[in-house]
């Protein structure tokens, strides 16, 4: 098991290398930045869902998921529970458009790293994962194509947790992960002067802000879970992470800027600014992190299918930062509606490797709670992927390859905004082990 986790982590890590940042959307300039966690790959190809819990996959969502048995113990004899492992990554491409132009980037992340195990009736877990992403490059110009501000950011907000869950009974389980966010955002507004006959003064003048980010928050879920036939089971989930705060120490310095005829910053000289002082004090700030509720709900035959249907709601509308202020941009409630599944056609088929392929789809659409120039930026997503079993399935070692693909549209070219499609390719590995089988003799 090490060296398949040695080999997927060098891949993953190697594939990140060759991008700076983990978004280059124009919208991580808002907030903290764009949300990059969403689920598990297996969650993602199922339109986002959290709601599907097996004996196989981690679902970092929900921590109650890391206690008790499953219903589908099948693949272990009904004994003890495995180990699960699981770290993943993924490739972006983005096309961005406006009313007046179009341009295209692509970006290449990780995704999260994350292990449970289990311990009677409870579970632990913990791992590490991106939670928001800052990369953008934004410009405006005159009517006359004259360039007035450039803007450029990266960073991001980090997440490192630990959780536990605990079955109360065969048929529900409770969990709690604590979490914490660390990261650090950096900004810069350059603006642009122009002497009496039209052309760019000799310097400019940017300013430049950093913020370190820290803070924990606490997510809480529950699970409940039944038969209601000799066939069907039935599915309920529900988290909810309560509002919280972010610390931020802050910087900002004032850089003089030469510009060349190709655009290429140089910069002459920086100034500290001391904000220590006036009637605000802007050295450490408070951010907040919206309370995230959820509750679903699915039906499905074990190893065989599943569909289900999940609601998210965040009161982003009580986000602000001190430090940077935009007088076009404005924060609402933001909520979510996913809806997904799976089909597997023979768990046990071993003469058919098709038969043994997990096949996820799903959609989802909502408000991301972020409103520019009185516009809404709303999300609409699409996914499918595929489970591909590694290995044989022996002595209760179960791993598999998942490969997921997303397609999705975010924002408009209303009010001089930015629409972006996106495209991405999900890869993450699955493993599972029995650490603490008892051993059987004749």
């Amino acid at each position: 098991m090490i060296k398949k986790v040695v080999v997927i982590l060098i891949t993953i890590f190697s594939c990140s290398s060759f991008a700076q940042q983990g978004t280059a959307s124009p919208y991580s300039f808002y907030g903290i930045g764009s949300l990059k966690f969403k689920g598990t790959v297996e969650n993602r190809m199922m339109g986002g869902i959290s709601v599907y819990m097996d004996s196989i996959h981690l679902n970092l969502r929900n921590p109650a998921s890391y206690a008790g048995k499953n219903i589908e113990a099948a693949p272990y004899d009904g004994e003890s529970r495995p180990v699960k492992f699981a770290v993943a990554g993924t490739f972006n491409t983005l096309n961005l458009k406006t009313n007046n132009s179009k341009e295209s980037t692509s970006t290449a992340v990780f995704d999260y790293i994350a292990l449970s195990f289990p311990a009677g009736k409870l579970g632990f877990g913990f791992g590490l994962l991106p939670f928001t992403s800052v990369g953008y490059k934004l410009q405006d110009t005159d009517d006359d194509g004259n360039l007035l501000n450039r803007y450029q950011g990266e960073g991001g907000l980090n997440k490192a947790y630990f959780g536990v869950g605990y079955q109360l009974s065969p048929k529900f389980r409770i969990g709690a992960d604590v979490n914490y966010n660390f990261g650090r955002i950096e900004n810069s507004a350059l603006a642009f002067v122009y002497n009496e006959d039209g052309e760019l003064v000799q310097f400019q003048t940017s300013e430049n802000n950093r913020s370190d980010l820290s803070g924990l928050n606490i997510n809480f879920g529950a699970i409940y879970k039944t038969k209601i036939s000799d066939k069907l089971d039935f599915s309920a989930t529900a988290t909810f992470a309560p509002e919280s705060n972010l610390s931020s120490e802050n910087q900002r310095s004032i850089s003089t800027v030469a510009v060349n005829g190709n655009g290429d910053e140089f910069v002459q000289d920086t100034i500290e600014v001391e904000l220590d002082n006036g009637s605000q004090n802007l050295r450490e700030t408070d951010l907040s992190l919206p309370y995230r509720l959820s509750f679903g709900a699915g039906i499905g035959e074990a190893q065989k299918w599943f569909i289900g249907a999940e609601y998210e709601a965040q009161n982003t509308s009580v986000y602000a930062n001190p430090l940077i202020t935009d007088s076009g941009t404005e924060f609402e409630n933001a909520s979510r509606i996913s809806i997904g599944g799976f089909y597997l056609p023979d768990y046990n088929s071993f003469s058919k490797y098709l038969n043994r392929v997990v096949y996820r789809a799903g959609f989802n659409f909502g408000n991301s709670g972020l409103v520019v120039n009185n516009e809404s930026i709303n999300e609409f997503g699409m996914s499918f992927g595929l489970g591909l079993p590694v290995g044989a399935n022996l002595g209760g070692v179960f791993s598999e390859l998942n490969v997921g693909f997303e397609y999705g549209q975010r924002g408009t070219t209303d009010s001089n905004l930015v629409k972006e499609n996106f495209f991405n390719l999900n890869l993450s590995l699955s493993l599972s082990d029995r650490w603490f089988r008892k051993r059987k003799y004749n």
